[in-house]
């Protein structure tokens, strides 16, 4: 597959030098961000990154020692991202119920603006059923459990109020991540079934909608279903 750069944001300002760190080590985290994506640790070429990054290869490797060192950061950065965003609707004090959709409405947006998430994700899954992952324990660890063990606590904490069915949440939460996931992973396939880009903004916003209805119909108990477990 040809290295087509056009699909990213063009960086005008020359970032090679080390007087500028703070700014180049973030022009090479974004650049190597994509590029993982597309082509995985092992397709991945770093004078393709320093390129894009608008860095000169040694500068690349003052900041990370090696590729290896690279995807790493580039790991940690998608997943704190991801985890931060999420957590700050976890850590509020909005009723269950609104908390739980906006749980997912951060998560979706997360996703949404960040669309390589999902194919890093992928392939370091993959990189991990062929044994030679050595990052995804530590992301299971530092973000995906966290993660899950605070929507698990919110599902269980509604469902003990008589907002929410009483559902697993090592199933319930899966389902809800696959929903955001899947859309944009499958994009391309759903492209050639329905016969739309569906990664335009206003199809976003419709998938959007649709995965909150979705969730909330399947999680929330009626009105009276919720007076007769209070009483």
């Amino acid at each position: 597959m040809p290295r087509l750069l056009h699909h990213r944001r063009v960086l005008h300002r020359r970032m090679g030098s080390r007087g500028q760190p703070e700014e180049s080590r973030a022009a090479i985290l974004e650049a190597a961000a994509h590029e993982f994506a597309e082509f995985g640790i092992a397709g991945a070429r770093t004078d393709a990154i320093a390129r894009e990054a608008r860095v000169n290869k040694a500068l690349l490797y003052y900041y990370f020692k090696d590729k290896e060192t690279l995807y790493s950061a580039v790991l940690d950065g998608a997943f704190s991202g991801l985890k931060e965003t999420v957590f700050r609707v976890l850590d509020s004090d909005l009723p269950t119920r609104e908390k739980l959709m906006a749980y997912v409405g951060a998560y979706f947006d997360f996703v949404a603006s960040n669309q390589m998430y999902p194919r890093l994700m992928q392939r370091e899954m993959m990189r991990a059923r062929e044994g030679s992952s050595a990052h995804l324990d530590r992301i299971i660890k530092n973000y995906f459990q966290p993660i899950f063990l605070r929507v698990a606590e919110l599902l269980r904490k509604g469902i003990e109020e008589g907002e929410f069915r009483p559902v697993k949440p090592a199933h319930f939460v899966p389902s809800m991540v696959a929903m955001i996931v899947f859309y944009f992973s499958g994009a391309p396939v759903m492209q050639k079934i329905v016969g739309f880009n569906p990664l335009t903004p206003e199809r976003i916003a419709e998938r959007r909608a649709a995965v909150l209805d979705f969730i909330s119909a399947a999680l929330f108990r009626p009105k009276d279903a919720r007076q007769g477990v209070r009483s």
